[in-house]
């Protein structure tokens, strides 16, 4: 950045942001559970910049979105997910570290609801899920960058947009629902770098959807005919006649001129009209 400003050159920035998904209690269960698992876990094992980072549901929902995760997991990666050749290894041993970090945060003593399984020598970590952790717990602080997968709850699905809020911007926000109003409202309330709806990181793949940050999650966006805008100086050029000369653009500037401008600058259109026949208005 220092470069680019000192060099007075654009940039697009993808940054980052802790991305949520928003879980209505309406859902198609089995379904959505698929969607969210394999993604968050399945896409190189939550080392994504788009990958979910938590969930946000309501209390009464929670255990049966709970169950069903588990039972998900399970189906995709076996009784003992460390063994499982579909089970993404995390990328080095100092990322190992960091996640192992946030796990065995003292805040997050009784959170863990499902695996927390962990390998360093296969550089593995179970999918784990977590419930209702503190705010000002480590894994709420960052980019988990991992198969850690915390669930937040709330009294009415409509607050979750209000915490969501209180974050930094993030790249992508996603939201299953049946609810036609509820995703309208979702739309309008959540400011993400990109939005989905029932399902979650597809977006990024769509060549036709620009993609990017907004605000501490990044500026500007590419993919497709984005990329080409995004790194494009759009050079304007205007060709004209030597003919159509208008005198009120020349001195002196007359009243009537003055007359001709002011409608011209305001869209009177009866005012241009009598202006160039040099009419008075009344």
């Amino acid at each position: 950045m220092m470069a680019a400003a000192k060099h007075l050159t654009p940039v697009v920035l993808e940054l980052g942001g802790k991305c949520p998904i928003v879980v209505d209690p309406n859902v198609d269960l089995k379904s959505s559970i698929k969607k969210d698992c394999c993604w968050q876990v399945g896409s190189n094992n939550g080392q994504a910049c788009i990958a979910p980072d938590y969930i946000i549901t309501t209390k009464s929902f929670a255990p049966k979105l709970i169950d069903a995760l588990k039972v998900c997991v399970e189906k995709f990666y076996g009784e003992n997910p460390l063994h499982s050749a579909d089970l993404s290894r995390v990328v080095n041993d100092n990322h190992f570290e960091r996640l192992r970090r946030l796990l065995d945060d003292e805040k997050l003593s009784g959170k863990i609801v499902h695996g927390g399984e962990r390998d360093a020598k296969l550089l593995k970590i179970a999918p784990t899920i977590l419930l209702d952790i503190p705010d000002d717990s480590l894994i709420m602080q960052e980019e988990i960058f991992g198969p850690l997968l915390p669930i937040l709850t709330v009294d009415d699905i409509e607050e979750s947009f209000h915490l969501i809020n209180l974050k930094p911007k993030p790249l992508a926000a996603y939201l299953f629902t049946r609810d036609k109003k509820l995703e309208e409202k979702f739309v309008k309330a959540v400011s993400a770098g990109g939005l989905l709806i029932n399902d979650t990181i597809l977006h990024f793949g769509n060549p036709n959807l620009p993609f990017g940050g907004v605000g501490e999650s990044g500026m500007g966006s590419y993919h497709g005919k984005f990329s080409f805008d995004a790194f494009s100086h759009k050079k304007p050029v205007l060709h004209r006649s030597f003919g159509g000369e208008v005198s009120a653009r020349y001195p002196p500037y007359t009243p009537n001129k003055h007359r001709f401008l002011r409608a011209l600058l305001t869209g009177d259109v009866v005012g241009l009209i009598l202006s160039i026949f040099g009419w008075p208005r009344s």
